[in-house]
């Protein structure tokens, strides 16, 4: 079990956007390992590599109950998106701490590079839909606070930076 540090926010890394991935190698699978590791620790419902400071564009997500269904994603990206929305409750261990509620679409079908390397494309709805496009967002070097109005999100971040002062 390997537990890797999420980068503090605002890491340049976090703003950029990550390369994409040409073929799952056996390196790949242990980043989605060390991933998963990460996510369970923190505990999440996904986890996108640049958030750990990898800059590939490689993603893991988990929201059963029983967790231990991860599913490892390369290169994924939104084809389809419901015109309805759901708000959740949103946040990042790049910064710790705060949260808001953000609203996406309800549903999402993804295609993407599965652990066997074959494309494949999947409808993601609820929990699951908005833990993938969070975790599309990172890759794409956006946060879940880039969602917010510009005050709403000075706001999360001065309340962030206050918590991290006092330690």
């Amino acid at each position: 079990m390997t537990v890797r540090a999420c980068l503090p926010w605002p890491h340049p890394a976090l703003r950029s956007p990550a390369a994409d991935v040409a073929a799952i190698t056996d390196e790949i699978r242990m980043i989605w390992r060390d991933m998963i590791d990460t996510m369970e620790a923190m505990p999440g419902y996904g986890l996108a590599a640049v958030q750990i400071g990898v800059p590939l564009r490689l993603a893991v997500i988990d929201c059963s109950e029983e967790r231990g269904r991860a599913i490892r994603m390369a290169n994924p990206e939104v084809l389809h998106a419901s015109a309805q929305l759901r708000s959740h409750e949103e946040a990042s261990p790049n910064l710790p701490g705060v949260s808001s509620r953000v609203e996406r679409p309800r549903a999402v079908t993804v295609r993407f590079l599965n652990a066997e390397g074959l494309v494949e494309e999947r409808d993601f709805v609820g929990l699951w839909a908005t833990s993938v496009q969070h975790q599309i967002d990172h890759l794409a070097g956006r946060m879940y606070f880039d969602r917010l109005s510009p005050l709403k999100r000075k706001m999360l971040i001065a309340k962030a930076e206050k918590l991290r002062r006092r330690g």
